[in-house]
């Protein structure tokens, strides 16, 4: 039975399953690096580049599963497709718990990555629920949830690392079985059945969604800020551990409580200040600003001489996150409401692509700068992604200018 429009109470389950699915992501952060060293024997630095490869595994199946897992909440509705998604996860991360060596780890990432495509149900949520003018707020809410997920995942994996590298892997799985059995109970479905529409083949992949949703201008450009936004986001998604350990010798617990901080900033930015900061700048004001945050972000890690510029950095650099919300809000106006599944899938393809080759691109950098043989420079990542912030925001920018000029 598909529920009234009432946002505020569909979301809020919503927002739970997403904050379960980022809680299990954020638990194993800070055991990865001396799991993986555990396994193989590697170095830091070596191990930093095996790390790229599991994230490349992981992103790899987003990529293609993504626009599947779309289209099919497009067809058979939203609930169906997160409660699976979500239980096999937990199956997945039992997996890796057991992991008796490297191949092993990587099947369970690469099963995490396919399950983890369920983001592109979980965001067609807001739009089948939630007024156009109202998206922005609840995507935030959406990103929110994801962000706090991180400040506790990573803080509680830092402190059940230090008894065990696997314990942070069985705590994930069981959230996640958790997270599905009560969704049974709770979760409505929001995508009525005359709003469906049938599965395509043809268009639910990387190529077909992404081909489809370049018909409207504003979208293939907002798509294309999204992929080197995310490409350069990857600086610190790829190497945060690694560098922290490399440039600083922290624990695992100041690691994990590094990214909770992080998690926290943005779950206040995305959760609580992005519907009021939308509706007094407006949607492209806001976007704008908030992307020109990240390059100031990425300058203070490169060259953070002491820790206290680490966490200068992550203040910054949360401010950038009102540039998705926003632009999700003015994309998802412009497409039908039979084909939000498609577009949420679209953007989780651009997404997942720059993790693909962004992780092993940047542990690459990481480990050539970081292994003392020549130029020592373990901050070069996020020089890169400096540089990558600023593209961002020419895309962003021109893509703006032109749409509404030629609109007016």
């Amino acid at each position: 039975m598909t529920s009234a429009r009432k946002p505020q109470s569909i979301l809020l389950f919503v927002a739970f399953i997403v904050f379960i699915d980022m809680l299990g992501i954020g638990l194993i952060l800070p055991v990865m690096p001396s799991l993986i060293t555990g396994l193989t024997g590697a170095s830091i630095d070596r191990a930093a580049e095996i790390g790229g490869w599991l994230l490349f595994a992981y992103a790899m199946m987003q990529f293609l599963f993504a626009p599947v897992i779309g289209g099919l909440s497009d067809r058979f509705g939203r609930r169906p497709v997160l409660l699976t998604t979500l239980f096999l996860l937990g199956l997945d991360y039992a997996i890796m718990a057991w992991a008796p060596d490297l191949i092993w780890l990587f099947i369970g990432r690469i099963i995490s990555g396919i399950m983890g495509a369920s983001w592109a149900a979980a965001n067609s949520c807001v739009a089948d629920v939630a007024k156009p003018e109202e998206r922005g707020r609840f995507f935030g809410i959406l990103g929110g949830a994801g962000a706090f997920g991180f400040v506790i995942g990573p803080g509680l994996g830092g402190i059940l690392g230090e008894y065990g590298d696997r314990l942070p892997f069985i705590a994930a799985s069981v959230l996640a079985f958790i997270g599905t059995a009560i969704g049974i109970v709770i979760l409505k479905e929001t995508l009525p059945p005359e709003k469906r529409r049938s599965f395509s083949l043809a268009r639910a992949n990387p190529l077909g969604s992404v081909m489809q949703m370049s018909k409207t201008p504003l979208v293939i450009g907002f798509l294309s800020t999204i992929f080197v936004l995310q490409l350069a986001a990857q600086a610190q998604i790829a190497v945060w551990a690694y560098w922290l350990i490399e440039r600083f010798d922290w624990s695992k617990f100041q690691i994990g409580f590094s990214v909770a901080i992080f998690g926290i900033l943005l779950a206040l930015v995305q959760g609580v200040l992005t519907g009021p900061v939308i509706a007094r700048f407006g949607e492209k004001r806001t976007a704008l600003i908030s992307l020109m945050f990240g390059m100031p972000a990425y300058l203070c890690f490169a060259f953070a001489p002491s820790s206290g510029f680490v966490y200068l950095g992550i203040v910054i650099g949360a401010a950038s996150g009102f540039a998705f919300p926003a632009m999700q809000q003015m994309m998802s106006r412009r497409i039908d409401e039979d084909a939000q599944g498609e577009l949420q899938g679209a953007i989780a393809s651009m997404i997942s692509l720059t993790s693909i080759f962004g992780p092993v691109m940047m542990t690459g950098i990481f480990g050539a700068y970081a292994d003392k043989q020549g130029y020592y420079f373990p901050g070069a990542p996020f020089v890169v992604g400096t540089f990558l912030m600023a593209v961002s925001v020419a895309i962003y920018a021109t893509t703006v200018r032109r749409y509404y000029s030629a609109t007016n």
